[in-house]
């Protein structure tokens, strides 16, 4: 993916409503619709299994792992929405490593540097 995710717009021809000037509502954040869901199915998957007859301790042990997750998630596309809302070429330099096989003389770049 290239970017963070955007809703699509409606188009002219699916739109009902004639377009009007007024006031313009936000753009919905598609990282925070997923993780309320993610929060939502974290209380709603333990009631689930509550319901069926699963164990107490079960259904716990299963509600702190979907949150586990759903943090860890949440932590990893704020992340990359930062690193792909950063400009291009402004981050650490690139380290470049030296060739390891032997040179043109057949002598490793380490049997030069300790022969002088």
């Amino acid at each position: 993916m290239s970017g963070p995710y955007r809703p699509a717009e409606p188009t002219p021809r699916t739109s009902r409503v004639p377009a009007r000037p007024g006031p313009v509502a936000p753009a919905r954040d598609g990282v925070t619709d997923l993780v309320r869901w993610a929060a939502f199915s974290c209380f709603l998957v333990p009631v689930a299994l509550l319901w069926y007859g699963a164990s107490f301790a079960g259904t716990a042990g299963t509600a702190v792992g979907l949150t586990a997750v759903t943090a860890v998630c949440r932590l990893l596309l704020r992340r990359s929405e930062h690193l792909a809302a950063r400009p291009s070429g402004g981050g650490r330099p690139v380290r470049r490593r030296r060739p390891r096989g032997p040179d043109a003389q057949g002598q490793t770049a380490h049997w030069r540097k300790h022969t002088g």
